[in-house]
């Protein structure tokens, strides 16, 4: 038998690292890497579809994100260039001001570029969570201050989904100073989430997000830039996006992106609620069966699809090697820091415990995920976990439970545990 033959056929719960292109994305592409694939820019007669198709896409993208000007979007390549658009930006078109203010649990798009601009000697707050996940809003009001240039803070973490309060954040920085800038990286949330920039997140200056997210192709993204707000153009080199980013447009990823957004809309909150019933039933069943489990952003408004696990005693390296065997796909983490043998900066700030840290496991669901799949995770994960806890020297067998030291490491503050 080969071994394509004795494969498991793949379960995917890793939706928040990239989705699968949904197949009316695809076709609406298919042109425009085909027959229409003439640049935009151009002026001869081949073109001017494209160049509607643009257009069009702009326009649907504006809908989507509350009924903003069209050119308000900025297409980008990604959610990370659109942030570092974003940041670098503000920071060209202002430089009187030096301050940023951030959270501990921010993507590294934002985190590591934050950190990146402490070593050029800007001064960066990093606010810290407590363990759901959360800001404390006087601790957000007491970090700003008079040079405070810009506000960054994410709509929804992408390791637990926890949900940040970015309506009243925007707010409250624009009711200290209106001069801030308020950013929030919406990689997580456009597609999953109603996002109104001209209603409820009318304080936002800056959004980021990402097509891969919510089944449109990589390699696309989009920065919504609201008008009048102070940004100097990250790339440049040419006219297009109305000068403000330059090089060809991907307008088979922007068609795709648009596509996938208008999809996302279409009997959106029975979609939601069909998978916020299965991500709440995975978790119930998992928690069931496994001793000795936390779930990372209980407590806290979370995304509908997306459940974290730190799950005690066990690294998260062996469980995703081992669901890999049975053909399940998930993560430990964020897929842009998922090679680093370092545990989550995200549950490190969070205070998970040490004994925890490492064993976290992120299972992220789509409109495609379905019942019998969750029947599989739920009757393969309890014994991946039972099989590598009988490797610890922490657990106990007989007992199936931490020894008795183990229990005590536990309740352990993780800031003061080697």
């Amino acid at each position: 038998m080969s071994d394509a033959a004795r494969r498991p056929e793949t379960i995917y719960l890793d939706n928040n690292a990239t989705t699968a292109v949904a197949p009316e994305v695809f076709e609406a592409m298919r042109p425009f890497l085909t027959t229409d694939y003439f640049n935009p820019s151009s002026v001869y007669e081949r073109a001017t579809p494209v160049a509607a198709a643009l257009k069009a896409s702009r326009e649907t993208v504006a809908r989507a994100l509350g009924g903003v000007r069209p050119e308000e979007i900025v297409f980008t390549s990604c959610a990370t260039e659109s942030v570092s658009h974003a940041v670098r930006g503000s920071i060209r078109a202002n430089p009187h001001r030096n301050h940023i203010v951030t959270t501990g649990v921010e993507h590294p798009a934002v985190h590591e570029l934050c950190r990146d601009l402490e070593r050029d000697r800007y001064d960066v707050t990093f606010l810290p969570v407590d363990r759901s996940g959360r800001i404390d809003v006087a601790d957000f009001i007491r970090a700003l201050r008079t040079e405070t240039l810009l506000v960054a803070v994410m709509h929804a973490n992408n390791e637990t989904g926890v949900v940040f309060p970015i309506e009243d954040l925007s707010r409250l920085t624009k009711e200290t100073d209106p001069s801030i800038l308020f950013l929030t990286d919406a990689t997580q949330t456009v597609g999953k989430v109603g996002i109104d920039l001209r209603g409820a997140l009318k304080h936002v200056d800056l959004l980021a997000c990402s097509g891969h997210k919510f089944h449109a192709p990589k390699g696309v993204g989009a920065l919504f830039l609201r008008r009048g707000t102070p940004c100097r153009p990250f790339l440049v080199g040419g006219h297009q996006e109305g000068g403000r980013r330059g090089g060809t447009e991907n307008v088979a990823g922007i068609v795709g992106l648009a596509r996938a957004l208008t999809l996302s809309l279409e009997e959106h909150d029975a979609v939601e609620e069909r998978i916020r019933r299965l991500r709440d039933r995975l978790q119930r069943e998992l928690i069931a069966r496994i001793p000795c489990v936390e779930v990372n952003g209980e407590g806290a408004a979370r995304l509908s699809n997306t459940l974290n696990l730190s799950i005690h005693f066990i690294e998260g390296e062996g469980i995703l090697y081992q669901l890999n065997e049975h053909g399940i796909c998930a993560s430990s983490g964020s897929a842009c820091t998922s090679g680093s043998l370092e545990p989550s900066h995200v549950l490190r700030a969070m205070g998970v415990p040490f004994t925890a840290v490492h064993g976290s496991l992120r299972l992220s669901l789509s409109r495609y995920t379905t019942e019998e799949e969750i029947d599989r995770v739920v009757e393969a994960l309890p014994e991946i976990v039972a099989r590598l806890r009988r490797l610890s020297p922490y657990w106990d067998q007989s007992r199936n439970r931490p020894r008795s030291e183990a229990e005590a490491m536990m309740r352990k503050d993780p800031e003061h545990t080697a």
